[in-house]
C-alpha cells in the first residue's frame, strides 16, 4: 500500500472525494509555490500536483504553457524544485505528486529520478508523454520504490488500450475529460460520465478527472462518478492575475477559487 492507496481507502471509507490542485513549480517563484502548497493543504486539498516546467508543451493549454515559460525565464532548475519540495513536504499533510515530461526522467535515468523525487518528498509522477507501450522500465522502478506512476486515459483512447493503461498505472488513473489541451471550458463533453463508468467496471484503481474543470457546476456533475477532480488552468490563471500584487494576493485569489470548487464536492 502506497501513500496514495492509503489516502483513497480513507476517502472512500469517509464517502469523500479527492480535490487535486495543480500548480507550476516556480511560478511566480519557488517561495510562492511553497506558500501555495501550504495554503492548499490548509484548505483541505487531498493531493497536490506540481508541474515541472518544460519548454515543449505536451498537453498544456495556453495558461499552463505561459506559466512554464515564466518559470523557465527565471532559470528554475529541477534540483531547485526538489529542494523546495523537500523543505515543504514536512509542513503539509497532503501527498505531493509531480507532472512532467518523460524527457526529464530520461535525462536522469528512471532509477535516479525516482530516487531523487522520493527523497524530496514526492510520492508519484504523472508523465503524459510516456506511452503505455514504453512504460515498463519506469513502472518497474516505481513499483520497487512504492512510488506511484499515474497514467492518463483520454476520451479517444481505445477501450482495450484504456484497460492496458489501467493495468500499468498505480495510485490513481488520470482521466482526461476532453479531447485536446488543458484549459478552462464552459461545458464538459457529453458521454464523459458513461466513459468513466465503463472504465470503473474494469479497474479497482481510483479514477480522478482533469482538464477543463473550472466551475462548481463541473465538480457537481463529476463527483458522483469520480474519485477525485483535478483543477489546473483555473488555478494557474488566478496566480497569474494576482502576481503583480504579491504573494498574499495570489494566495487570496487561489483560496477563493479552491474554496468554491471544494464546496461542490
Amino acid at each position: 500500500m502506497t501513500i496514495l492507496d492509503d489516502l483513497f481507502v480513507r476517502l472512500r471509507a469517509e464517502k469523500k472525494k479527492a480535490f487535486i490542485p495543480f500548480v507550476t513549480a516556480g511560478d511566480p517563484s519557488l517561495e510562492c509555490t511553497s506558500k501555495l502548497l501550504q495554503r492548499l493543504d490548509q484548505l483541505g486539498c487531498s493531493i497536490a500536483e506540481i508541474g515541472i516546467p518544460y519548454s515543449d508543451p505536451i498537453a498544456d493549454g495556453p495558461v499552463i504553457q505561459a506559466s512554464y515559460t515564466r518559470a523557465l525565464g527565471r532559470h528554475i532548475k529541477l534540483k531547485q524544485i526538489f529542494e523546495m519540495v523537500k523543505a515543504t513536504a514536512p509542513t503539509v499533510k497532503m501527498p505531493l505528486v509531480t507532472m512532467l515530461s518523460y524527457a526529464v526522467v530520461f535525462r536522469k535515468g528512471p532509477k535516479q529520478f525516482v530516487h531523487e523525487a522520493k527523497q524530496a518528498g514526492l510520492c508519484g509522477a504523472i508523465v503524459p508523454d510516456l506511452l503505455v507501450e514504453e512504460c515498463d522500465e519506469l513502472a518497474a522502478v516505481c513499483k520497487g520504490e512504492d512510488f506511484n506512476l499515474i497514467q492518463l486515459v483520454t476520451p479517444t483512447t481505445p477501450r482495450e488500450r484504456a484497460v492496458r493503461i489501467a493495468e500499468r498505472s498505480s495510485g490513481f488513473i488520470y482521466f482526461v475529460s476532453v479531447t485536446g489541451i488543458t484549459g478552462e471550458r464552459q461545458e464538459l463533453p457529453p458521454g464523459l460520465l458513461d466513459q468513466v463508468t465503463w472504465l470503473r467496471q474494469r479497474t479497482t484503481l481510483p479514477i480522478c478527472i482533469g482538464f477543463g474543470i473550472s466551475q462548481p457546476e463541473h465538480v457537481k456533475v463529476l463527483a458522483p462518478v469520480a474519485d477525485g477532480v483535478i483543477v489546473g488552468s483555473a488555478i494557474v490563471r488566478r496566480i497569474a492575475e494576482a502576481e503583480a500584487a504579491g504573494d498574499e494576493a495570489i494566495l487570496k485569489n487561489v483560496d477563493e477559487l479552491v474554496t468554491s470548487l471544494m464546496r461542490a464536492l
